[in-house]
């Protein structure tokens, strides 16, 4: 049955405060076993809840904004053209930046109410400026992690580890980029790889993640098995594969397999309605096996990361959590898919910087077909998409129950006062929803 979802955002996001209202229509469509709309986006609300430290309500009237700050920033891309310099949404996910490389597009960004911010560079000459150094990778100090476009100060960004900083700056200078600007990092980063994944696949002695299903098959990481490698559960063979360099590849499944759009939330599915890219800034969260499901935010775009095996470009830069164990597997912002999980530095308890490879490039670079919830006669899948290890533990906890500030519950073990009057829904479990929920 298909069912359509109209929300209203509102949004303070022009220069002078004027608030904005942008009506939202995505329509999904689910299979029987899909869940429902509300159940979908509960477990969305309730991630973002947990990992961006906000309420379920401040979730929902961050992700309505988001969701239009991406139409809104697509169409500017297109009318400002070459005068386009990239766009990022505030630290509350409330205001849209979009910046223009002259004043005299100001107006068309406000009309669209965004805020305009005039600056040097276009989107192209940052990612020109960038190319100099992505053709230098080889050749860069083992001390530099990596680099990326910084939208938001309309520059080249070079990390280095610490006491490496001049030699990054003179790599980069050698490169031809002597404007480049050298922060000093601790990351660290590195594949995500030899894993179980939101839906594992196994390969070579090893296991890694599904991301999106495609026609005939899913993609992946690229560094998750090499093109011909064969796969199992789901049986098949890689297809395409490149790493480093770029971290993307896809397999085409076996009779007997049969993709679905869905992506595992540990516990039960989300949707996949199709792949809006979300703008810098914005939230995102991701599934993986060894961490479940996480959210934070976009931080940057088309960055390049030197792995250990070699560099890879055009990855996004998030806060997003992952570990070993989460290669592969799926970012969403809201039920738009993003992209797969590359790599990063850090870990679920100290944070860090995290990698997804762009889901657009990999479905151009094989011509594949994303499948959403919107096709007709959606496809089922044989394998499955959670394990006996991730059914939700025990406790006096439950959905769909009406509990007041004070209230006490059991989960997984564990004791836990309600810090706020609600009714709880699937995936508002309260080790996932720190702003409803304090463990005693």
């Amino acid at each position: 049955m298909n069912r359509k979802i109209i929300a209203a955002a509102t949004a303070a996001i022009t220069a002078a405060g004027l608030a904005t209202a942008i009506a939202l229509t995505p329509t999904a469509t689910a299979g029987q076993t899909a869940p429902t709309v509300e159940d979908t986006q509960s477990a969305i609300l309730a991630a973002m809840s947990r990992d961006l430290r906000i309420s379920p309500e401040q979730a929902k009237r961050r992700l309505a904004t988001e969701e239009a700050a991406a139409t809104t920033d697509a169409t500017l891309k297109t009318l400002l053209g070459s005068g386009y310099a990239g766009s990022w949404m505030d630290a509350t996910g409330s205001t849209l930046t979009v910046a223009v490389t002259d004043g005299k597009h100001a107006e068309k960004v406000r009309a669209l109410g965004a805020v305009p911010k005039t600056v040097a560079r276009s989107a192209a000459q940052l990612d020109a400026a960038k190319a100099k150094l992505d053709a230098k990778a080889t050749s860069a100090p083992k001390t530099v992690p990596g680099w990326y476009v910084d939208v938001t100060t309309n520059e080249v960004v070079v990390l280095s580890h610490k006491g490496g900083e001049a030699a990054a700056k003179a790599w980069a200078a050698k490169a031809g980029l002597s404007a480049a600007r050298v922060r000093t990092s601790a990351e660290n980063p590195r594949p995500f790889i030899d894993v179980i994944g939101g839906n594992s696949y196994s390969f070579g002695g090893s296991r890694c993640s599904v991301g999106f299903s495609v026609q005939g098959g899913f993609v992946t990481a690229g560094h998750c098995g090499g093109t011909g490698t064969r796969t199992s559960n789901p049986s098949g063979v890689v297809a395409g594969s490149s790493f480093p360099g770029n971290d993307y590849g896809w397999v085409r499944v076996d009779a007997g397999n049969t993709p679905r759009p869905l992506v595992n939330r540990y516990p039960g599915t989300v949707p996949v309605a199709g792949s809006q890219e979300a703008p810098v800034g914005a939230a995102v969260c991701r599934s993986g096996a060894t961490t479940g499901w996480r959210c934070g935010t976009i931080q940057q775009k088309n960055a390049t990361v030197n792995y250990p095996q070699g560099s890879v470009s055009g990855l996004t830069r998030t806060s997003a959590c992952a570990q070993p164990g989460d290669s592969g597997g799926s970012w969403l912002a809201g039920d738009q898919a993003q992209g797969v999980t590359s790599g990063g530095s850090g870990n679920c308890t100290s944070g860090g910087t995290f990698y997804f490879q762009p889901l657009l490039e990999i479905l151009s670079v094989y011509n594949l077909r994303l499948l959403t919830s919107g096709d007709n006669n959606p496809p089922t899948t044989t394998t499955t998409t959670t394990s006996g290890d991730n059914n939700p533990p025990g406790g006096t906890w439950a959905p769909y129950t009406s509990y007041s500030i004070g209230s006490q519950v059991t989960y997984g073990g564990a004791s836990y006062r309600a810090l706020q009057a609600h009714t709880s829904l699937p995936g508002w479990e309260p080790p996932n929803v720190p702003a409803l929920w304090q463990r005693v």
